[in-house]
């Protein structure tokens, strides 16, 4: 079998919403104990060493997505890195500012040499690894949502929108001021590295989104316009990888945002069929296989399932096939194995 070679463009032409020669496969991200698992390699604790380590912990990545049939590595450097590290976001730590005084006096302008310090031997890794013909999908990982959790938690944003409106509007800007730097720092110097730019922002969850619609179009998509419009200047499509029930703000999402494609869909929320038959006329979609299916099924269900997921994916402009989230740790190894491989059979690779 001839070595399989990969095509960056493939997963360029997808997200542009046109359909590619070869129809990619995608992910938002394959956990380190999958890829451990599949290795044999403690890829954990080579990401968490020297520069020189983590561009072994790439090498081992991208060859392993090579070998199973993958143009690009998901890699992201998030943002909450130089907040909370999340902490807030998952509700471990209370509010970092609490009033317009916290607000004025929050170290903002500190916050880009920080993410510069945190980011730059992670990027510098990548690159050195890259094989000829993959590139990354990714950037400046947490979108407005997520990043704003991690200042404010969730139930304590839900008060600050009564409480204090004013600090609640001046708090999207100034994250949106900070993101944007990021942005700007990362396309500068890395660019050349990335075939699509995205971020992990979840706006919704199985009902609804997380904040009133009229707040994502007054406060985030704005800023979400600001990044798309930076990223599109460098020549790049953007992805918006996004969980949750977010109809009521996809038209703005495309409008108004701009995105060139989406990420994440669950059967219970919204099938892929659905997500292909609104929107595939105008943006590319990615994922379409279900957690669950992958999870739970057997190779051999997981695979009449992904063919399932081919056949009505045809004719639907640009797509690339995955999970419809990412490859978790909780998720068997085999699981990842049978769905590439399916797609793979499917195109013709072997």
């Amino acid at each position: 079998m001839t070595p399989f070679q990969p095509d960056y463009r493939h997963i360029v032409d997808a997200a542009c919403n046109r359909t590619p020669r070869r129809l990619p496969l995608y992910e938002h991200n394959v956990s380190m104990p999958v890829v451990a698992a599949l290795t044999g390699v403690d890829v954990e604790g080579l990401f968490n060493g020297t520069r020189a380590d983590k561009a072994e912990y790439f090498r081992i990545f991208c060859r392993l997505l090579v070998e199973n049939g993958y143009d690009v590595v998901p890699f992201e450097m998030c943002a909450c890195c130089v907040v909370q590290g999340g902490r807030g976001l998952i509700g471990q730590a209370g509010p970092l500012v609490q009033s317009m005084a916290d607000l004025e006096t929050f170290p903002w302008k500190a916050k880009l040499a920080e993410y510069q310090a945190a980011a730059r031997d992670s990027f510098e890794a990548l690159r050195s690894a890259l094989p000829p013909g993959m590139k990354a999908v990714g950037g400046v990982g947490n979108g407005l949502m997520e990043t704003i959790q991690d200042f404010v938690p969730y139930q304590q944003l839900a008060y600050l929108t009564v409480d204090d409106p004013e600090m609640y509007a001046k708090l999207w800007v100034r994250i949106g001021d900070m993101l944007v730097s990021f942005w700007e720092w990362v396309l500068a110097e890395y660019a050349d590295m990335f075939a699509v730019c995205r971020f992990g922002d979840d706006l919704g969850f199985r009902t609804s989104t997380l904040i009133a619609p009229d707040d994502i179009r007054a406060h985030i998509i704005p800023q979400y316009r600001r990044i798309v419009d930076l990223v599109h200047r460098h020549g790049k499509p953007f992805l918006l990888h996004s969980c949750g029930q977010i109809h009521d703000v996809m038209e703005d999402l495309i409008r108004d945002a701009k995105i060139d494609a989406k990420h994440s869909n669950e059967d219970q929320i919204c099938p892929f069929r659905t997500w292909l038959e609104r929107y595939g006329d105008r943006i590319g979609n990615f994922g379409g296989i279900e957690m669950n299916v992958l999870c739970l099924k057997s190779p051999e269900e997981i695979g009449d399932y992904v063919r399932e997921v081919l056949e009505y994916s045809r004719g639907h402009g640009g797509v690339a096939i995955g999970s419809g989230n990412q490859i978790s740790p909780y998720m068997p190894p085999r699981s990842f194995l049978a769905m590439s491989e399916t797609v793979r059979r499917w195109r013709g690779d072997f």
